[in-house]
């Protein structure tokens, strides 16, 4: 078998090394998972809360132990991992708690006659493909209701996070769910995209990026089934002229930067309204020399370094493109002792003067950097914001609650905030236009793609 390697970003050494499951390991999962979903599906829905709620618990209870092996793995300080079990057991909670309501029967008005109803079912075999950036949060977007749904799950992680997938199947099998309901598997890419195509495989739920998402369209080309894909984002923020400039700094600061600025729903462009331009750029400038850059094993360290060496030297290239454009950096990388060039530490980057000639407002960084733009107008700041092939969140920084609700229509994002950003509502759906991909997870609606329906019309005689 062959094996893949770990380096964590830490110091670029290796972390794990670990088993690729072969072809042999796939058919077996596949066989193993159709079998239980036939089993698990007849489950009461009661039940099957019972269980995924001591799932949530347990895994809940090493949210210590998983802060440490995610600053290893993907470089996220430690003082901020437990953060990301605590959203996943607040979206785990929610879908669960929605469950019922959300896979009940529908009863058109009554007929003479006739009992008519549309029920949904679950799809049967699920397949999850997770990224590394948020290993948990965005797994249990489809995991669970999938679960709920009556569905098998098989999760093809990250090997940036390999550790994911085994604390997700630890504390299954702790809770006692069936073997075979959820597994997980290591696959090299050519073998993920067999995977998808088998005829076993009912749904295909991926993250990534926008590359990532066409390879796996092209996966399952030569069938019919679901197939949700949550590609990214180049989400933009406008900070109107009525806005509280030094809450919009602060939290803009933080969705900027935040996980080292990769994050699909992080903030990667600000437009500011000329009559608080420079107010706002003053306190956002003071903010972001705060962050201390430094080993994620640190507790005092609040940016840690990028995923990878590659990651962090494709936005020193964005960041030098728009300096030779005419940029100029506020705060920059020599700013921060431990940024270096051929390292994954990287420190935050504000740039000004940038236009959208640049690629730094125009293709996703996926790092700690953002330029900010001034504008005159809602009419200028609108145009920029829908400028963009991506199109998953933007926020709106104003005390005017009505003009929020008159500009979300305009914006051309699958969610819109007024004064905050970078967060996920387990109640409100998730989801995207444009290159960002298609499909919806969170919310009652998110239970609506991981089921089918099937409508029942039955005349009595």
């Amino acid at each position: 078998m062959s094996t893949f390697k770990t380096i964590t970003p830490v110091d670029n050494s290796v972390y794990l090394e670990m088993e690729y499951h072969d072809k042999n390991d796939i058919n077996t999962t596949l066989e193993l998972a159709k079998k239980a979903q036939k089993e698990w599906r007849k489950v009461p829905i009661e039940e099957k809360i019972v269980l995924l709620n001591k799932f949530v618990e347990i895994l809940s209870k090493k949210s210590e132990q998983i802060a440490k092996e995610l600053a290893f793995q993907m470089g996220r300080p430690i003082s901020y991992g437990t953060l990301e079990v605590r959203g996943f057991k607040e979206r785990a909670n929610y879908m669960i708690q929605i469950a019922q309501d959300a896979l009940s029967t529908y009863n058109p008005e009554p007929k003479k006659g006739f009992e008519r109803s549309i029920v949904k079912e679950p799809l049967g075999v699920v397949a999850v493909l997770s990224p590394w950036n948020y290993p948990f949060l965005t797994s249990v977007n489809v995991i669970v209701p999938a679960l709920m749904a009556g569905n098998s799950v098989i999760l093809r992680h990250s090997t940036q996070t390999p550790l994911v997938a085994k604390r997700y199947q630890e504390a299954f099998d702790e809770a006692g769910l069936p073997k075979g309901v959820f597994s997980h598997l290591y696959l090299t890419h050519k073998d993920a995209s067999e995977f998808m195509a088998d005829s076993r495989v009912d749904g295909v739920y991926f993250t990534g990026s926008v590359k990532g998402g066409l390879e796996v369209q092209k996966a399952i080309l030569n069938k019919f089934i679901p197939c949700g894909l949550e590609l990214g984002g180049k989400d933009p923020a406008y900070v109107m002229k009525d806005a509280d400039i030094k809450y919009s700094a602060e939290n803009l600061v933080d969705g900027s930067f935040f996980n080292s600025g990769q994050s699909c729903c992080g903030i990667e462009r600000i437009y500011v309204h000329e009559n608080v331009y420079d107010n706002f750029i003053d306190e956002f400038v003071k903010i972001t020399k705060e962050y201390k850059l430094g080993n994620p094993l640190d507790k005092t360290t609040t940016i840690g370094p990028m995923v990878k060496t590659e990651a962090a030297t494709f936005v020193r290239d964005q960041i030098k493109e728009a300096l030779n454009k005419g940029a100029k950096a506020l705060v920059d990388e020599s700013m921060f002792a431990n940024s270096k060039e051929n390292t994954p530490y990287l420190g935050p980057t504000v740039l000004v003067d940038v236009d959208h000639s640049m690629s730094v407002m125009k293709e996703e960084s996926f790092g700690p950097v953002v330029g900010i733009m001034k504008v005159k107008d809602d009419k200028e700041a609108l145009n920029l914001m829908n400028d963009s092939d991506l199109g998953l969140t933007a926020s709106l920084w104003t005390k005017d609650i009505q003009k929020a609700y008159d500009l979300a229509p305009l914006i051309e994002t699958g969610t819109v905030y007024m004064n905050r950003c970078d967060y996920l509502d387990p109640a409100l759906a998730w989801t995207g236009v444009k290159n960002t991909g298609r499909g919806v997870t969170l919310s009652r609606y998110g239970y609506d793609h991981v089921t089918r329906i099937k409508s029942l019309h039955f005349k009595e005689i």
